[in-house]
């Protein structure tokens, strides 16, 4: 369904039923991409999911805020990129303008109000680096 208003998908993306994406034609996955029941991606601007990325039960990924220093309170979206093995675990939150990298792991819960390290795990509200995580070989023809 999500090809249909312009997604472009790589093969074996699953997307559950609940899983919401607020613009289609702005969504960019590499082969491999799950979104769990509860996912929303507000995505006013491009989100690129790389492959084997993985976006747990009610997470979500605000792609867009508003200029509260201007009377007229014009959005500001944001081009935002969620890496190659990436994990945005269960209720966790990623704000406007964050890039998730490579393998990178948010936690439960958590919210990343920064650009996530690749292959490093973040955990807590602001989302804090808590370890490295091991990094694996990826094919390179898996990448978004």
């Amino acid at each position: 369904m999500l090809r249909l208003f312009g997604a472009k998908m790589g093969p074996n993306c699953h997307f559950y039923p609940r899983s919401k994406v607020w613009a289609p034609w702005n969504l960019i996955c590499a082969d491999q991409v799950t979104a769990g029941d509860g996912v929303e991606i507000y995505n006013p601007a491009p989100v690129t999911l790389g492959s084997h990325a993985i976006l747990s039960q009610e997470a979500y990924v605000c792609g867009a805020t508003h200029d509260y220093d201007d009377p007229a309170f014009p959005l500001i979206a944001y081009a935002m990129n969620i890496g190659a093995y990436a994990w945005v675990c269960a209720r966790a939150s990623v704000a406007p303008g964050v890039n998730i990298g490579e393998g990178a792991v948010l936690g439960l819960g958590s919210v990343a109000t920064r650009s996530l390290e690749a292959w490093t795990v973040y955990a807590g509200v602001p989302a804090v680096k808590v370890k490295e995580r091991r990094q694996f070989p990826i094919p390179s023809s898996n990448h978004a």
